[in-house]
């Protein structure tokens, strides 16, 4: 039997319960809001990055619907959004739909949020100041010059 102990731990994300544990709850109110404005906080995947687009542009939302090959490794959820722009909208597309209000919405306007992403694309503390690319770079230098060198001071 293999020992766990000494396996590397997981990197974050992996291990999670998919879909989150509220899921299902959400599609409900989700679906008691059909015919209603929405407003979405979207993913955008690149080729090298992972966008987020927030937009205060609203839409009908005309169904909720099952989608047949959910896949959490592609990022499927087992629900797609019917809009009134003629798309259908994967929700593990989706990091929010809220209704009233397109940014920082009141908790009683959240009709799905995927608190996982949220934390982690959205909320989460930038890590761009000068000192933590100061000392990126001098790792990122110092390993093109052959000395290695870990990246101290940063998450």
């Amino acid at each position: 039997m293999k020992d766990l102990s000494l396996e590397p731990p997981a990197p974050p994300g992996e291990g999670r319960i998919w879909p989150s544990p509220g899921y299902l709850h959400q599609v409900e109110r989700l679906k008691g809001a059909i015919g209603q404005r929405i407003y979405l906080v979207e993913i955008k995947p690149g080729d090298i990055n992972l966008g987020v687009r927030l937009s205060d542009t609203s839409y009908e939302l005309l169904g909720v619907l099952d989608f047949p090959r959910p896949d959490p490794l592609k990022g499927l959820a087992p629900h797609l959004l019917l809009l009134d722009d003629g798309r259908g909208l994967n929700l593990g597309r989706v990091i929010r739909v809220s209704i009233n209000s397109p940014f920082s919405p009141p908790e009683a306007d959240i009709l799905y949020q995927e608190s996982f992403l949220m934390e982690r694309l959205l909320t989460r503390e930038s890590q761009l100041t000068k000192e933590t690319i100061a000392a990126r770079s001098r790792m990122l230098l110092g390993r093109l010059l052959g000395k290695g060198g870990e990246l101290s001071g940063t998450n």
